[in-house]
């Protein structure tokens, strides 16, 4: 694969890059410059959520999910990895799996409301 030139300079210039192309919602970019930081930074938690989140809105699901895991690995209680994981699992029609994460979401984030 080609590099191109936003593939180009320090860790923090790349970061700073694939927040620019995310925000103009250029997910497929903004992905191909976070896969490169992860490759260098495994365990960064908030580059690979970004990456999720590129994944994600750009419809690579299993991808996403892959990333998210990835995360809650390092962070298992990241809520907001939670959240995402679940609303992923949703959209692959996966409710069961996704029903339990957006729980721990709630948990996690204080918002949990218990049923009879």
């Amino acid at each position: 694969m080609e590099t191109t030139y936003y593939e180009y300079g320090t860790a923090a210039e790349r970061w700073d890059r694939a927040q620019l192309f995310f925000d103009a919602k250029e997910y497929g970019t903004a992905a191909r410059i976070l896969g490169g930081l992860v490759e260098e930074a495994p365990d960064q938690v908030a580059t690979r959520l970004l990456l999720a989140r590129a994944y994600y809105h750009s419809a690579r699901l299993v991808k996403a999910e892959t990333e998210l895991r990835a995360v809650l690995e390092r962070d298992p209680v990241e809520h907001y990895a939670r959240l995402m994981l679940g609303r992923t699992l949703e959209r692959q029609g996966r409710d069961t799996e996704a029903a339990t994460q957006l729980r721990l979401a709630d948990a996690l984030a204080g918002t949990f409301t218990a049923t009879a």
